[in-house]
């Protein structure tokens, strides 16, 4: 069947019709196991596995609205959307049988407490009216303690990264309001400040692990310098240290509360 090559990402997807087709991979059971568990809970925003075709191609729902791009800067709805999202995804996760007894793409990462979605990204949502409606390609999902995922949620999301973004305040700001809207305590705050730097770090050493093995997307990623940005906005995180203390683990203030734009 012919269809819409979509782009983005390291897998080829074609849409055909209300239908996305992408090869099976290792970890592709996985995944549908993780969907059924998602769909059993009734967590809207998130594509149903529909089964395999003709040609071998996993067949999942293609999610209405506009994509998101690695560029987007969204309004606090966005974020906040985005973080109830997270949240209603991280629930449904949680009581999940035999989370660890699968085949992820990505390693498990202990204290296990949910399956992250492990690149919870505008890249990898859909929007409407600036609101964050759902969330695809699951692909990097695996078990893992909640502010794992929201530590790169956060990152991607503010974003916190010395590349096109906010002054630092700004980004604190920005970083409170998703965190509070996914109902994080100031401890638990604290908790993905604290993994906000090793998460990167993971996904370098993610990157270049498959670059060496032969992953040829990777490798040109490297190439193209992301590994190098993700290395600069890490020491970005450890020279305001600080200010992500003071304001994104800090005492609620009248002036952090979300405002729509």
């Amino acid at each position: 069947m012919d269809g819409e090559i979509l782009s983005g990402g390291t897998t080829t997807v074609v849409r055909i019709g209300r239908t996305v087709r992408r090869p099976v991979r290792a970890w592709s059971e996985a995944v549908q196991w993780l969907l059924a568990g998602l769909a059993a809970a009734q967590v809207r925003g998130v594509p149903r596995w529909r089964g395999v075709d003709e040609e071998g191609r996993e067949v999942l729902d293609f999610l209405p609205g506009e994509a998101g791009t690695s560029a987007y800067r969204g309004p606090d709805r966005a974020l906040v959307s985005a973080a109830k999202l997270l949240r209603r995804m991280h629930d449904a996760t949680a009581p999940l049988p035999d989370k660890t007894a699968r085949q992820w793409q990505l390693p498990v990462v202990e204290p296990v407490e949910v399956v992250c979605h492990g690149d919870f990204a505008p890249y990898n949502c859909v929007f409407r009216d600036d609101e964050t409606t759902g969330v695809f390609d699951f692909d990097t999902a695996h078990p893992g303690p909640r502010a794992w995922d929201l530590a790169y949620a956060v990152y991607r999301f503010v974003p916190l990264s010395t590349l096109d973004s906010f002054e630092v305040v700004e980004q604190a700001r920005r970083a409170r309001v998703f965190l509070d809207a996914y109902g994080r305590t100031r401890g638990e705050r604290l908790d993905v400040v604290d993994a906000l730097v090793p998460r990167l770090l993971a996904l370098v050493d993610f990157m270049r692990t498959a670059a060496a093995n032969g992953d040829p997307n990777f490798a040109r990623h490297i190439e193209e310098g992301h590994a190098d940005l993700y290395l600069r906005d890490a020491d970005h995180m450890i020279a305001h240290r600080a200010v992500w203390d003071r304001i994104v683990v800090g005492q609620p203030d009248s002036d952090l509360r979300s405002r729509s734009t």
